[in-house]
């Protein structure tokens, strides 16, 4: 019977003290529940036991309900490192920029294990600055060096000149965990960052599509109405103490390969053979009948030069059933703009019914999770404001 141990982890300098139970638990020997040392460990349904070779369990950043438990294997753990390192260009020193709890973080640490090579740790006691960033850069040394951001962290590391200069000396930049505007990675790339989109989830071990390209234990397919399916070594063995969730979610096929069903609708393009994710099944937005997906918008509202970024999300109206609605944040020294000028602005690359109706300007999207927009909270704001 395989015992579940709790483990707080710090974020910022403190979370090299994980090490040791990481690698207990890379080895197969405990496992772990990562959660933030300074709040509680999440809720353990009843007399639940985690499946035979757990090293992990990882609680996932659904933005609905009570976050589900997802129970990584230490077999799928070293498959997801293996195949990163391989298509990065071999095994280096990773630097943790981000809650180390989340499966982005947790694994930057994971990834050093397997490598058997020490963490840099940027200093998030006043949160992620682009300054602390640059400072832990600077004195971060390897022979191969990564990292891994969210488009949040990416933006305000590209606006500090310093801070830029030290991302393009990194082999490789992981940005995830949610989605990343074309125009925030053309910018990325002219700045001379070796950026790397991942898509994935807690339940596949973090991200095993980079670039649009599935690491060698992943496959991927769509079913009849667009959701994606993501296959092969990474994927989680269920959720704790919930069968009734897995049996949902999680299938082993007759050929052997387990297979997580996500909540997520995507394609795959004809001539490049890449995967593009198109958004979740519930963000579609349907506005007078007509469907429009909230990922379309906010590239089309970040491709503006006065936007740095975008979040596009429903609102319940009662003439058109839902209007789209954008929550902007401008770059420094841009007056803000009106809904009429965001509109026209947008005629010609947006059909009409895809137009935003109402609009927001932040100084700052709110996030929750590893660095996820709050869509809840933004669309809290919108009930708030005229």
């Amino acid at each position: 019977m395989t015992s579940l141990r709790p483990l707080p982890i710090a974020a910022g300098t403190a979370a090299a003290l994980a090490l040791p139970l990481l690698r207990d638990a890379a080895a197969g020997q405990v496992a772990l529940l990562p959660y933030a040392a300074d709040g509680s460990p999440p809720p353990v349904p009843d007399g639940a036991v985690p499946d035979a070779g757990t090293a992990l369990v990882v609680g996932t950043s659904g933005s609905t309900g009570t976050p589900k438990l997802a129970m990584l294997p230490a077999a799928a753990l070293a498959a997801s490192a293996r195949a990163t390192h391989t298509r990065l260009g071999g095994p280096g020193s990773w630097l943790l920029a981000m809650p180390p709890h989340h499966i982005a973080g947790v694994q930057v640490l994971l990834r050093c294990v397997a490598a058997d090579t020490e963490p840099g740790l940027v200093d998030l006691s006043d949160g992620f600055t682009a300054e602390a960033f640059t400072h832990a850069a600077q004195a971060f040394e390897g022979e191969r060096r990564y990292t891994s951001l969210v488009p949040t962290q990416l933006l305000r590391v590209l606006e500090d000149p310093d801070a830029s200069r030290a991302l393009s000396e990194f082999d490789a930049v992981l940005v995830g965990g949610a989605a990343t505007s074309p125009a925030l990675l053309v910018r990325a790339r002219e700045a001379g960052a070796t950026v790397v989109t991942t898509y994935g989830m807690s339940e596949t071990c973090g991200g095993c599509v980079y670039d649009g390209v599935p690491l060698s234990p992943t496959t991927i397919r769509t079913d009849d109405e667009g959701r994606i399916h993501l296959g092969g070594a990474t994927v989680a063995s269920g959720y704790l103490g919930r069968p009734d969730l897995t049996e949902g979610a999680f299938v082993t096929d007759g050929e052997g390969v387990r297979w997580f069903r996500t909540d997520d609708l995507g394609h795959r393009d004809p001539g490049s053979g890449r995967w593009h994710v198109d958004g979740r099944l519930d963000d579609v937005i349907t506005t007078g009948a007509l469907k429009v997906s909230p990922r379309l918008v906010e590239e089309a509202l970040t491709s503006l030069p006065d936007v740095a970024e975008a979040v596009v999300l429903g609102l319940e109206d009662p003439e058109w059933g839902q209007i789209v609605a954008a929550a902007l944040v401008v770059r420094p020294g841009v007056a803000h703009p009106s809904v009429l000028q965001v509109r026209n602005a947008l005629r010609g690359s947006l059909a009409d019914h895809a137009l935003p109706r109402r609009i927001v300007v932040l100084g700052e999207l709110p996030l929750r999770g590893p660095g996820k927009p709050d869509r809840a909270g933004i669309a809290a704001l919108f009930h708030t404001r005229p």
